[in-house]
């Protein structure tokens, strides 16, 4: 397996830093995958067993200037690295005014990410910083756990097809409320194919997820990627499904509810 990349635009560097820094205040640990067209960061925790679940896709093209790979064989031309995204996060801080950045698949004492960031200089020399993340090379039988996420059938595209939400907060103390209206409903082309229409469901009946507060802030906290739009589905008393979209990539985050 092989891999090396490079971004040299300024911008790129801060847009890939900034999308990293968002998956490391989502999740401790993460998927890295890599195809000749896009990467990936995965979590695929158990949401049955109270566990949030996230997908999230990147064209290469959009953030690198150069990018090669080889995967584990011709036929399966994909890398699967395991990460703890905090560690490529922080070392992409340093990377801010960086005039270029180098991201190979390297192996030290273990396989690892390194990263070689060219700083500018006020001298002829230049000045390079160098971190290794430690990765995880996830066996070619084990791919098959880290699938994009089925997408569930929505009761709603938000709280009920009116356009009206509502957010509480429950505490033992207090209980607030917060009505949103007069929101855009989208349309999603796979209700058309499960068989199920909008005309289906009564439009002021209203679906609910109850979700970990924690989990919800988490999600809430951890964006700054500035998207460019932002989908709430819920599957009544089952799921809580946000889709972050942006023109260089699309995340997906799964919150499983809570019982009362």
């Amino acid at each position: 397996m092989r891999f090396r990349a490079k971004i040299v635009d300024i911008a790129c560097i801060q847009h890939f830093t900034r999308v990293v820094s968002t998956i490391s205040k989502l999740c401790k640990t993460c998927t890295f995958r890599l195809t000749p067209g896009k990467i990936y960061f995965i979590l695929s925790e158990q949401v049955a067993n109270g566990g949030v679940s996230m997908w999230c896709e990147l064209p290469q093209a959009n953030f690198f200037d150069q990018f090669q790979m080889e995967g584990v064989s011709a036929e399966d031309n994909e890398i699967y690295l395991e990460l703890v995204p905090d560690n490529m996060s922080r070392a992409l801080k340093s990377a801010q005014a960086a005039k270029l950045v180098k991201i190979k698949l390297t192996k030290k004492h273990a396989a690892c990410l390194t990263f070689d960031i060219e700083l500018p200089s006020l001298t002829n020399q230049s000045r390079t910083v160098v971190h290794d993340v430690p990765v995880n090379v996830i066996a070619r039988r084990l791919w098959g756990e880290y699938q994009e996420p089925a997408m569930p059938q929505f009761d709603v595209m938000s709280a009920n097809r009116n356009g009206d939400m509502t957010l509480k907060v429950e505490t033992d103390m207090a209980e607030v409320t917060t009505l949103f209206r007069d929101l855009e409903i989208p349309s999603w082309s796979r209700e058309e194919e499960s068989g199920v229409s909008q005309s289906d469901r009564d439009p002021e009946e209203m679906a609910e997820a109850r979700v970990d507060i924690r989990k919800f802030s988490q999600f809430l906290a951890g964006q700054q990627v500035n998207p460019d739009r932002v989908i709430c589905n819920i599957v009544d008393g089952n799921i809580l499904h946000f889709f972050v979209l942006h023109e260089d990539l699309s995340l997906q985050y799964f919150i499983p509810t809570v019982a009362l």
